[in-house]
Formats: structure tokens, C-alpha cells, sequence
């Protein structure tokens, strides 16, 4: 049965495109629920603003998926999950939500690491905004103490792909001088984060520019492996969580140009509405 109001959908959010990639792997993997994808596009991006903006912005989003029906959203955002999920968990949600959960994309990706890295030595490339909060190194910190991790900012890599330009000579340029200096910081990485939801779409540039003994780690099909055990392990969210298969596609800035972008991260052209968060 399908739930075209989206009460029960799962709600995903992210402050641009990226989160399409995200979004895309959990319905490969869990493609029988329904979704409601909000895109932030008019306020993106959100690398490199401040705490307390992107905070608030991240909170009217998920404020506007719970108004939808949501009763689960995941923040496919690696800046949102950084800077406002612990606030959103700990202040937003046991005052007004208790029933309702927010769910980020670094502790799944934290998850899995110590299995994949055998030196011990992860990189991590991001927003400038994801680096300087520490996230990773904490979340991964936590579960792993063993494990050195080095992170390097890559300003205008999202901004690359967003123009359409990943496969560009440009690009190239930005992606190998990153992972250079990325490099130089720490020669035993052997695994490296994608920090950022945009990245995959440069993974055949990162994968040239990067030493072949690398692995490298974008987020989609962990978040959505972490995801499908969240709704085993919580029968009572999961039977909240309707299942028609659906998809609404919502952002604050042009649907037509939302449309344009989209067909890059996602291979299919989708219906888009628009949104006011404020």
C-alpha cells in the first residue's frame, strides 16, 4: 500500500546533492520503505559554516520531515551529522520527539573501519567544517583507540562535482594535490574515509590519485547496512516506517535545477517539489 502524504516515510536530509548518494544505496538495500528526501539547496553548502547555523538549519529540516509523518530521519550529511546530531539526540528530541529518532552517517562508517584497516592508519578527506569538528577521530576514537587518524580538508572538491566538472582536467588537480598533502601527513595510511557524500562521484579520480594498497571507504552501503540492522534491532520504529516503495524528492531552491543535478548522482529523472524551511 502506498502512502502518498509520507507519514511513515523515512526521511533523508541533506543540506545539498550529496546525500542523493546516500539515499540511493539504502533504497538498494531496503528499496520496500518509503522515503521523503529534503535537499537544502538554496543554504548549501554547509562545509563551512558555523555550529550554531548549521545546527539550526539541520533542525528546521528535520523539524519539517517529522511535520511530513517521519518518524525516523537520517541526517545523509557528513557536515549536519557533525555539527547539530548529538545536539539534535540529546536537547531536541527527549523534549519534543521522545518517540522519534535522527540517525547520522559517521558512526556506521566509524563501525567498520577497524575491520578494514590492518596498519591502523586511517585518512580521512572532507569539508573543511567535518575535519575541524573531530568527529571521525572521536567517534572512531571511541571504538577503536588504537587507531591514528589523519584528516585533510578538501575545500572545493563537492563544489567540483556539483558543477558537473568530476570528470574534468580541474578536477584531477584538486583531487591529486589533496591526497599528495593527505599522503605526506601520514605514508601508513592504508584506508581512507570519504567523508563527504559528493565524493563517490570522484572515486575514479581518488582511486588514480591515491596509492593502489588504499582501500578506500565512500559511506552508502555502510550506512544503509547499518541502517536495515538499526530496524531489526528496533521492531517498534521499523513498524512505523510504511513500505510502498515511494520516493518524494523536496528542496528549497529550484525543482528544475534540482532535477538537472539529480540525474548525475542518481542515473533516473525524479518528480521534485519545493520547500520553505524557515
Amino acid at each position: 500500500m502506498t502512502h502518498s502524504s509520507g507519514a511513515g516515510a523515512i526521511g533523508v536530509f541533506d543540506s545539498g546533492y550529496g546525500g542523493l548518494t546516500i539515499l540511493h544505496e539504502i533504497r538498494q538495500q531496503l528499496p520496500m520503505y518509503d522515503y521523503i528526501y529534503i535537499g537544502d539547496n538554496a543554504r548549501a553548502p554547509y562545509g563551512s559554516r558555523s555550529f550554531d547555523v548549521v545546527y539550526e538549519f539541520t533542525r528546521q529540516a528535520v523539524m519539517k520531515l517529522f511535520a511530513q509523518g517521519c518518524r525516523l530521519v537520517i541526517l545523509a550529511c557528513n557536515t549536519a551529522s557533525a555539527k547539530a546530531l548529538r545536539t539534535i539526540q540529546q536537547h531536541d528530541l527527549p523534549t519534543t520527539y521522545p518517540s522519534r529518532r535522527v540517525l547520522g552517517v559517521i558512526r556506521p562508517t566509524a563501525e567498520v573501519i577497524g575491520d578494514i584497516t590492518t596498519t591502523r592508519h586511517v585518512g580521512i578527506v572532507a569539508t573543511p567544517g567535518t575535519i575541524k569538528s573531530r568527529s571521525y577521530e572521536m567517534e572512531i576514537g571511541k571504538l577503536y583507540p588504537d587507531i591514528i587518524v589523519t584528516g585533510q580538508a578538501c575545500p572545493l572538491w563537492a563544489a567540483i562535482v556539483e558543477a558537473n566538472e568530476a570528470d574534468s582536467k580541474g578536477a584531477d588537480y584538486f583531487v591529486k594535490k589533496r591526497l599528495d598533502e593527505l599522503m605526506s601527513k601520514d605514508p601508513h595510511i592504508d584506508s581512507l574515509i570519504l567523508g563527504c557524500t559528493h565524493y563517490p562521484l570522484l572515486l575514479s579520480k581518488i582511486r588514480k590519485h591515491l596509492p593502489a594498497s588504499v582501500h578506500i571507504i565512500p559511506q552508502g552501503c555502510y550506512v544503509a547496512r547499518s541502517l536495515d540492522d538499526y530496524l531489526h534491532r528496533h521492531p517498534e520504529i521499523a513498524s512505523r516506517c510504511t513500505q510502498g516503495g515511494t520516493c518524494r524528492y523536496l528542496t528549497t531552491e529550484s525543482p528544475e535545477r534540482f532535477q538537472e543535478t539529480a540525474r548525475m548522482f542518481l542515473h533516473e529523472d525524479v518528480q521534485v517539489e519545493h520547500i520553505s524551511l524557515e
